[in-house]
C-alpha cells in the first residue's frame, strides 16, 4: 500500500472512531504546524497562536469532509487550513482595536482613511489573489500527468452555446457520480464512453473537447474552491445568454 492509500485508509478510519481521528490529528501535528508557519510568516507558538488551533480544527473538519474524488488529501488539507486562517484573520480585522485613520496602510503611503474612503479591503485582496494564484499553479500542475496545459484548455473550449451546454451537461452527470471523477485520475484518462452514455451528450463532441472536459473534471476532484465558484458563475451566466 503506498502513502496516499494508507493515508486515505486513515482518514475514512477517523471519520468514523474519534480515537482514530484523535491518533491521526496528533501524528501530522507537524504537518498542521508547517501549514500555519506558511501563514504566520513563522512558527507558530502553542498556547499562544490561535492560528495553530484554528489550523488543528480544520484538519479536522477537511477529515470529515474527504472523499477520494477530491484528490490527495493532504493537498485538500492544506487548502482548507488556509482558507479558515483567512477567515479567521479577516474576522481578527474586523473585531481589533481602533487604528489611526492617518496612519499609511500601505507602501504607497495612502492613509487608512482614504482606503476605506473607496469602499475596498485591499488586503482582501491580495489574499484573494494570492490564494487564487496557489490554485491555479496547483491545478497546472495536476494539469500535467494528463499532458493538458493551460493554453490548450482555452484553445479547446467550446465556442458555440450550443456545445458549451452539452459539456456542462456531461460535467452535471459526473458531479453526480463521482466513481467517474475516481476513475479519470486512476486512469488519467477521461471517461468518454461512459460519460457520453449517462449524460446523453455526443461522444464526438466530448471526443472533440476532450481536453476542456479533463479541466473541468480536475476541477470538481480538489479543493480548488475558489476556481469552482468563479466557474459557476461563469456557467451561470452562460446560461443565460
Amino acid at each position: 500500500m503506498n502513502d496516499e492509500h494508507r493515508i486515505v485508509s486513515q482518514v475514512y478510519a477517523a471519520k468514523e472512531d474519534i480515537r482514530a481521528a484523535d491518533d491521526f490529528i496528533r501524528a501530522y501535528l507537524p504537518f498542521i504546524k508547517t501549514e500555519t508557519a506558511k501563514f504566520l510568516k513563522r512558527p507558530p507558538v502553542e498556547g499562544q497562536d490561535d492560528e495553530l488551533s484554528i489550523a488543528m480544527m480544520a484538519f479536522h473538519e477537511a477529515i470529515h469532509g474527504y472523499s477520494r474524488t477530491r484528490g490527495a488529501f493532504l493537498k485538500y488539507a492544506s487548502m482548507l487550513i488556509r482558507s479558515r486562517l483567512i477567515d479567521f484573520s479577516r474576522q481578527e480585522r474586523r473585531h481589533s482595536g481602533a487604528v489611526s485613520l492617518d496612519m499609511p496602510a500601505d507602501e504607497e503611503q495612502k492613509s487608512l482613511g482614504e482606503k476605506l474612503a473607496d469602499g475596498r479591503d485591499y488586503h482582501e485582496e491580495l489574499v484573494m489573489r494570492d490564494a487564487t494564484r496557489q490554485e491555479i499553479a496547483e491545478l497546472t500542475r495536476q494539469m500535467e500527468h494528463f499532458e493538458v496545459s493551460l493554453s490548450d484548455v482555452a484553445d479547446n473550449c467550446p465556442r458555440q452555446q450550443r456545445t458549451l451546454a452539452a459539456c456542462r451537461k456531461a460535467l452535471e452527470y459526473a458531479k453526480e457520480h463521482p466513481e467517474l471523477l475516481d476513475d479519470l485520475l486512476k486512469t488519467q484518462r477521461l471517461p468518454i464512453g461512459r460519460l457520453s452514455e449517462g449524460s446523453g451528450v455526443e461522444r464526438k463532441t466530448l471526443e472533440r473537447h476532450r481536453k476542456y472536459m479533463i479541466a473541468l473534471l480536475l476541477i470538481y476532484t480538489n479543493g480548488y474552491e475558489i476556481i469552482r465558484g468563479h466557474l459557476k458563475q461563469v456557467m451561470k451566466g452562460a446560461a443565460k445568454t
